[in-house]
């Protein structure tokens, strides 16, 4: 058989059954990646005799003969292809894990197609961007800075370095390397909600040919974890083991089997026979709570950080300020409904996954798709009695993370494979492992009352929340501590009340995800905002306005918190406001709508903290090279939260050159230092204070150097383009790294940063919908954020995370939702029943920020990845109720959900 490949040919045969692009993969071409195996993400493609194809759909035998053009081979001979530079110019991705497939797609696109983009790119799903810069690329925009005065780099659009790489399909993900003597890794499942295993007999498995291993309970670690990652242990439950003799929740792996080949270990997992002892299941989190129900983890106790294991609650808070009852009684206008969020899958790209071995030093080396490699590389050392150094947990880029990859969730398995095979090992999820076996976003009850006063002051605000953990308590406490504390902290009120509780369930774990809780409660806490603003007849903005906290005003949510280090290092709320008033009340183009349709605006706000409590830490190192450029070590990964591009902005501008200047090494244990991870929005608010820190200091160090060479007072001495200056003086870098090399003294500084004190930000979103009261179809008009990100550090990239952040929490308003059948299986484990945003599911959101400066935060910037996605589903649930009169209070507000309120308000 013959291919031509990127204008070459190959003679390689494909394997009986292959499909093409697992046959391109194991040429090298790595920039065809996996994203479902189902035809469905687009992320596959590759042109075929020039026209785009999923190349998981194809099969490799079929290529026989035509031309095969892969992202690597676009631009043939000739560089860059022109759509490759056109995202280059619009920086038309994120974490760019579909950029390759989605760049194939627009270069075949003729004119024609163009003009219809939304049909064009429906095969192509990109779970970063919100679409707007691919539309860019598309129509040869350029948001880029192209010239940039050395050391003037914060605050300029400066496009992500990997920027090249990604275009080209050269970016490295995690499986993205060949490894000699690759052993893969699969996983038998739990077909059963609840039950214990009673015998497992292996022994058909074992006799599969290329099978080395079936590890079951018998053979790992008994100590019990949380797959949850954050810095101090003590605020996840240790409720897990890595395999364990007790399965909680249909798709909890129950054995992992190493083999030759993926289809050896599938095999295996098929002939093994597991005798299960069936146990009662309980799905629904109201009856989990019930006197006598049956209990998920009998031998649980608060050693372990579980709350009350009798009655299903790993954790539960409750507090009061003032009297809530007796307010309630005097308000003018009252408030009281129970509002229902759902389970949604992070989705990102790239699924949980990674490769393992153990090197010629005895190091155990994991590369792996993670937002927390060094916590990882904690928990290892302890689960398996690994000394620190001798476990390297690293990853090259991420494809997305959400939340979702704060998680241990494949690390172990691929620790005790690896150990215990003394060979390199792979595992990758499947795209229906990630629905059946990570982790989701907390569905909630929550419960709300609210009063008002008749000047539209809050007289009172009480919630009760009941958040469904799942089958395991990762998260669980942080999630609903979190979803009661910013969302009400953010208005002054003097009663108070939350009662909250977090319970297991037998059904797949909740987990981090983006917003951390806040969603959840934010839709039923808007919501009663702009309740009892109708009720007194006062606008939705101004009800907010005279409620809001203002700096001076204490930021309190029941109960007290034992952490007192949340400052206004900066306050744009006001701002914020009036600048998305000012937008929603600007006249843009009106669509033709016939009477049916019904028009309504919302608005919702939100506050969040600057960083997790209890401490986040980060170092950052930086070092004079000989060749007068830099080498920053940065521990953060890079996920498309943009963090490789603001911290070489932020070094660059301390030391007064530009960013190319600055080589950024990052994500890796092996590099040294401690980074907590980038999660909680940390990336930059942390670890850019680190990367500061370290800078300042260098820059310290460069001044001293060349005073001491000069004999002069370092006060005197300044940074300026690319050189230490003293009057009519100059020293460049380069020859200050020759008069340290001359020294033998390197120029080098450490920086850290402990994530204390934090700072908050703030967002406002405001939608304008139109709801067709015969149909319950949903369109919107007009989508406008404004936020307070401080000094924006990047205006390109941050506004891509802000749309980014509406786009993904527009599917889960409108669209997304996993549904868990009777028995606690999910039964859309699929992005084609799982309706995932595509190009013409979005609308172009309005960016605006706040002018602001943060004391706290570097160079005056505060984080904005997670915050965006917070306000969107509350906003849209109140234009809904302005438009059609009904106040819906269970999102998603799919059409099928409105049509019969409608129906009954309306008739036919």
């Amino acid at each position: 058989m013959s291919f031509e490949i990127n204008g070459k040919p190959f003679s390689q045969a494909p394997r009986a059954g292959q499909c093409l692009r697992t046959f391109l993969r194991e040429l090298g071409h790595f920039g065809v990646k996996k994203g479902c195996d189902a035809g469905d993400c687009g992320a596959c493609t590759v042109l075929l005799d020039g026209e785009p194809v999923h190349s998981c759909l194809i099969p490799a035998f079929r290529a026989e003969g035509r031309a095969v053009t892969t992202i690597e081979g676009l631009g043939g001979d000739h560089g860059a292809h022109p759509m490759q530079q056109a995202f280059l110019a619009a920086q038309g991705f994120q974490c760019g894990f579909c950029t390759a497939g989605m760049i194939l797609t627009c270069a075949s696109l003729n004119q024609a197609q163009r003009t219809d983009l939304g049909t064009a790119l429906k095969g192509n799903i990109c779970r970063c961007t919100g679409y707007r810069s691919i539309e860019d690329a598309l129509l040869g925009k350029s948001n880029v800075d192209e010239s940039v005065a050395r050391g003037a780099a914060f605050g300029r659009s400066l496009p992500a370095p990997a920027g090249p790489d990604i275009v080209r399909g050269k970016a490295r993900y995690t499986f993205d390397t060949e490894l000699e003597g690759l052993l893969h890794i699969k996983l038998l499942r739990s077909p059963h909600a609840h039950a214990r295993i009673v015998a497992i007999d292996r022994s058909d498995a074992l006799r599969v040919p290329g099978v080395h291993a079936v590890l079951t309970h018998e053979d790992a670690p008994t100590v019990l974890i949380s797959t949850a990652r954050h810095e101090k242990d003590w605020m996840d439950p240790e409720d897990t083991r890595i395999l364990d003799d007790v399965v909680r929740f249909i798709g909890q792996k129950v054995a992992a089997v190493v083999a030759e080949s993926e289809a050896a270990a599938e095999e295996a997992c098929r002939q093994l026979k597991v005798d299960y002892e069936i146990l009662p299941a309980l799905i629904d989190p109201e009856k989990a709570m019930v006197p006598g129900a049956p209990v998920i983890h009998p031998d649980r106790t608060t050693a372990n950080r579980v709350a009350d294991a009798q009655r299903n609650l790993v954790a539960e808070t409750h507090g009061e300020y003032g009297d809530v009852a007796a307010a309630l009684a005097t308000s003018v206008a009252t408030f009281e409904g129970t509002f229902h969020s759902h389970r949604v899958q992070h989705a990102a790209l790239e699924t949980h996954g990674g490769l393992a071995w153990v090197d010629d030093a005895g190091v155990l080396n994991v590369r792996t798709s993670t937002q927390v490699p060094f916590l990882t590389r904690r928990a290892l050392s302890d689960i398996f009695q690994l000394p620190m150094d001798k476990v390297r947990v690293f990853c090259e880029r991420v494809g997305g993370g959400f939340g979702g990859k704060q998680e241990m969730f494949v690390e172990d398995v691929l620790a005790l494979a690896a150990l215990k095979t003394g060979r390199p090992v792979k595992l990758e999820l499947t795209r229906e492992e990630q629905f059946i076996a990570t982790s989701t976003r907390h569905p909630m009850r929550v419960h709300i009352k609210a009063g008002a006063d008749a000047d539209g002051k809050l007289t009172a605000l009480q919630l009760d929340v009941l958040s469904n953990t799942g089958a395991y308590g990762n998260h669980a406490g942080p999630v609903m501590f979190h979803s009661l504390s910013e969302s009400i902290a953010v208005y002054n009120c003097p009663n108070k009340r939350v009662d909250g509780f977090a319970v297991y369930t037998n059904t797949v774990p909740s987990g981090a995800f983006r917003g951390y809780g806040l969603p959840q409660t934010l839709i039923a806490i808007e919501a009663a905002i702009d309740e009892l603003a109708k009720q007194l007849g006062i606008s939705p903005y101004e009800m907010r306005r005279r409620n809001i906290v203002r700096p001076g005003d204490s930021m309190l949510s029941p109960p007290p918190s034992e952490f007192h280090d949340v400052v206004y290092g900066s306050y744009g709320l006001d701002q914020c406001l009036d600048l998305v008033e000012r937008a929603m009340r600007t006249e843009g183009p009106q669509p033709e709508l016939s009477p049916e349709w019904l028009i309504g605006d919302g608005v919702a706000l939100t506050m969040i903290d600057s960083a997790p409590p209890a401490g986040h830490l980060a170092d950052a190192m930086i070092a004079l090279n000989d060749d007068g450029g830099f080498d920053l070590t940065v521990g953060t990964a890079e996920f498309g939260n943009g963090t490789s591009t603001v911290h070489r902005q932020i070094a660059a501008t301390v030391l007064a050159t530009t960013v190319d200047r600055i080589r950024l090494r990052q994500s890796d244990t092996a590099h040294g230092g401690h980074d907590t991870g980038a999660y909680g929005s940390a990336g930059m608010f942390v670890a850019g204070k680190a990367t500061h820190a370290a800078a300042v200091q260098l820059a310290t160090e460069l001044k001293a150097a060349a005073a001491s060479a000069w004999l002069c007072d370092a006060a005197s001495c300044a940074l300026e383009g690319e050189a230490v200056v003293s009057g009519v003086r100059r020293m460049s870098f380069v020859e200050l790294a020759m008069l340290a090399r001359e020294r033998s003294e390197p120029l080098a500084a450490h920086g850290d940063s402990s994530g204390t004190p934090r700072s908050v930000g703030f967002n406002v979103q405001g939608f304008r919908v139109a709801v067709n009261k015969g149909t319950g179809e949903l369109r919107i008009l007009k989508s406008v954020q404004a936020a307070d990100a401080g000094v924006v550090a990047n205006p390109m990239q941050c506004r891509g995370q802000v749309e980014g952040g509406v786009a993904q929490a527009l599917g889960a308003a409108l669209y997304e939702e996993m549904a868990i059948d009777t028995d606690g299986r999910v039964i859309n484990a699929k992005f084609r029943d799982y309706h995932l945003p595509s190009f013409a599911d979005v609308p172009r959101t309005e960016v605006f920020f706040a002018d602001t400066s943060d004391t706290v935060g570097p160079l005056g910037a505060k984080s904005m990845s997670e915050s965006p996605y917070n306000p969107v589903a509350a906003a849209i649930g109140n234009a809904i109720a302005d438009a059609t009169g009904i106040r819906f209070t269970a999102p998603p507000f799919k059409p099928d959900r409105l049509f019969p309120a409608l129906l009954e308000k309306f008739g036919n």
